[in-house]
């Protein structure tokens, strides 16, 4: 289960709701429910439609954090609402992730209210305050527990609001779009993010390019490439040994200290956005860490998603990975789920999937106003009212 934690951070704006009195209860579908070390709600309503949700740990402590948010986008009575996704793949421990999970979306609508409106710079602003806001946790801390330096987070936000899709990644977690095709009238895989992944050229290049003087930006080290021969990921809230190097010395662990000091942030924060209209053939969107992509294609989990009923869609996503990859390994699917958190990562990631349903009379509804809904993955979901 998600362990929620207090950070000395929080200066900005809280939420405008909190939770009903007589709520949902703790246990059952209402709240999600589990299986050994799954997590998952079968179905709920989103701004937009229906949506589905499962998590798998594999590691000793959760790294994934996710989360649904269906409402206001902003602090103000007036301002738009929609759906919030978000999926936060932590590397290095979990405290990025959970971070994220904390202060992310609580930024987006602070700076949706500043703007009167949502829009791509809102997004990336609230990337950008949100890896300023841990990496001063992270100076506050770090003499104590220098290995937070070497934490951090990919980040996967979708929005929906207005009848529009915003789509910001920073990180090599993804988005898949199960569209209709016009003329064959199958159900097609449409990805709408890129992977800021040192496994591939485009993003070696791009490295390159930012860091011409630096011969050794990318390393292949037995067989994989990685940033700084490091880490794989190109783009991250927190990592800050190899954003200021102020992080990279003493008394960080040596394996994580670079020979030599740098000037400018070898990773980046900011996000990729890609901005388009929800359309009729829209169908579904699938968002999931790594740990999902590793084991199906985006047409084999399109057509899962558009094969069956959407109840339980999410946890037949993860299940059918999770047979891909006791198959990798020549093992039955039963004997995988004996395997415990920790040792379990040996043959998968933790892994986040949420499928949001698109329903096209309720994206084109401008005036839509609830219901309210919060939903954390391995968590709880709360029905709210406003304060």
């Amino acid at each position: 289960m998600q362990v929620m934690v207090t950070y000395s951070l929080m200066k900005y704006v809280s939420p405008c709701w909190k939770a009903s009195a007589g709520g949902e209860s703790s246990s059952g579908n209402a709240t999600g429910r589990s299986e050994g070390l799954l997590w998952y709600k079968d179905l709920g309503n989103h701004a937009c439609g229906e949506f589905s949700m499962a998590v798998i740990q594999a590691n000793t402590l959760l790294e994934d954090q996710s989360q649904l948010e269906t409402g206001p986008m902003s602090l103000l009575e007036s301002g738009p609402w929609g759906t919030f996704v978000g999926v936060y793949d932590g590397h290095g421990g979990p405290e990025a992730a959970r971070f994220v999970n904390d202060r992310l979306f609580q930024n987006l609508r602070k700076f949706t209210s500043e703007n009167q409106g949502m829009s791509a710079e809102v997004i990336k602003k609230s990337f950008l305050v949100t890896e300023e806001e841990f990496l001063s946790l992270i100076k506050k801390q770090w003499l104590t527990k220098p290995q937070i330096a070497s934490v951090g987070s990919c980040c996967l936000v979708g929005v929906i609001c207005g009848g529009v899709l915003y789509i910001a990644n920073a990180g090599d977690s993804r988005v898949v779009l199960g569209k209709c095709d016009k003329t064959s009238k199958e159900v097609k895989a449409i990805q709408l993010s890129s992977e800021h992944n040192a496994s591939f050229e485009s993003v070696r290049e791009e490295l390159r390019l930012l860091h011409p003087n630096d011969p050794r930006i990318v390393v292949l080290k037995h067989k994989v490439w990685r940033v700084k021969g490091l880490i794989q990921v190109s783009r991250s809230i927190g990592d800050a040994y190899l954003k200021k190097a102020e992080f990279n010395k003493e008394p960080l662990l040596a394996k994580f200290r670079l020979p030599d000091s740098f000037d400018t942030p070898i990773l980046r924060a900011e996000p990729a956005i890609k901005v388009q209209n929800i359309c009729p053939e829209d169908h579904f969107l699938i968002f999931a860490s790594d740990g999902l992509w590793e084991h199906l294609s985006n047409q084999e989990a399109v057509d899962i998603v558009n094969s069956g009923p959407r109840s339980g869609v999410a946890k037949k996503l993860m299940k059918a990975a999770l047979h891909g990859a006791a198959k990798k390994r020549e093992m039955l699917y039963s004997d995988l789920k004996k395997v415990d958190r920790g040792v379990r990562r040996h043959f998968h990631d933790d892994i986040t999937v949420i499928v949001l349903f698109l329903d096209s009379h309720l994206v084109s509804r401008s005036s839509w106003r609830g219901p309210l809904l919060s939903v954390r993955g391995a968590g709880s979901v709360s029905s709210y009212v406003k304060t």
